[in-house]
């Protein structure tokens, strides 16, 4: 019998609409929170894109201003980040590394253990390019929108150094993967069905990058929820004051994925189970 934990989960209930409203998603019944079963022996952790993008703006101010959602991921990192993953690692539950970007995770262990496990996948097709007229599009783009000339030295600079947070370096030999195969290689060796992702951006990397939740689910199977206090988002002008991209995200994932997780809660439970001890800043 696996191990299990009682966790209050979010999920999103997406009916009934009325079609007697003017709106009828407004009969909705809307997040929902319930306590279900979480396997021990089933489900990691996965911790996306959480890197060291240096301390303040002035370090590299080009990107900086076009990804302003670092402070937030600063702020995340040094007050959520620590007892969650100290909590991980204290249960049993494995605690995997999404990565991207540079080659600073090639030497670690974990790393080399998920090339080696990773599938043998059939060569990749031929990508279509732009055509001329298409290619002077995304050029006019890539100078008015994002990310606009002057920040991309900026920009290069923060890549070509890039590394993990402080807070979240992998330790021994924990999984680290930088595609969707290698982290399928590690769930296959572990036994794993459900992935928990915490890191940056919630509705970016963490739905769409290679190893995030679309690859993971429609590729591998796997359930994929979210910690709700454990990332940010991408936030637009109109969005950003009240992070209503991280809400939409959040509800993507209740409704297509798997469940949304607040911190404290599942830290309660690991703590009530004797797995770990610790709690998260609010």
């Amino acid at each position: 019998m696996a191990k299990t934990i009682a966790v209050p989960a979010w999920f999103y209930q997406h009916g009934d609409a009325d079609f007697a409203l003017d709106v009828p998603e407004e009969a909705f019944g809307g997040w929902k929170k319930a306590t279900l079963d979480l396997s021990l022996d089933h489900t990691a952790v996965v911790v996306m894109h959480a890197w060291d993008a240096g301390a303040s703006p002035d370090q590299f101010s080009g990107w900086w201003r076009v990804v302003p959602y670092i402070v937030r991921a600063n702020a995340i990192m040094e007050t959520v980040f620590p007892p969650l993953l100290e909590a991980v690692r204290q249960s049993p539950m494995p605690l995997f590394h999404v990565v991207a970007g540079g080659d600073y995770y090639t030497q670690l262990p974990g790393y080399e253990r998920a090339v080696e496990l990773a599938p043998r996948m059939e060569s990749s097709v031929e990508k279509i390019s732009p055509d001329p007229t298409l290619q002077a599009m995304l050029d006019y783009k890539r100078e008015h929108g994002y990310p606009r000339p002057h920040n991309v030295p900026d920009i290069e600079r923060g890549f070509a150094r890039i590394d993990f947070g402080p807070q979240a370096h992998p330790q021994g030999d924990e999984g680290v993967a930088e595609n969707g195969p290698q982290l399928y290689g590690l769930c296959r060796a572990h036994n794993i069905t459900h992935l928990i992702y915490m890191g940056f951006a919630i509705n970016w990397c963490l739905l769409l990058s290679p190893g995030g939740m679309a690859e993971m689910t429609y590729q591998y199977g796997v359930t994929c929820s979210a910690f709700r206090q454990a990332t940010a988002a991408v936030e637009n002008k109109a969005s950003a004051r009240e992070q209503w991209c991280k809400e939409l995200a959040l509800w993507r994932v209740a409704l297509a994925f798997g469940f949304v997780y607040d911190v404290d809660d599942f830290l309660a439970a690991l703590k009530a189970d004797g797995s770990a001890t610790g709690t998260a800043q609010p």
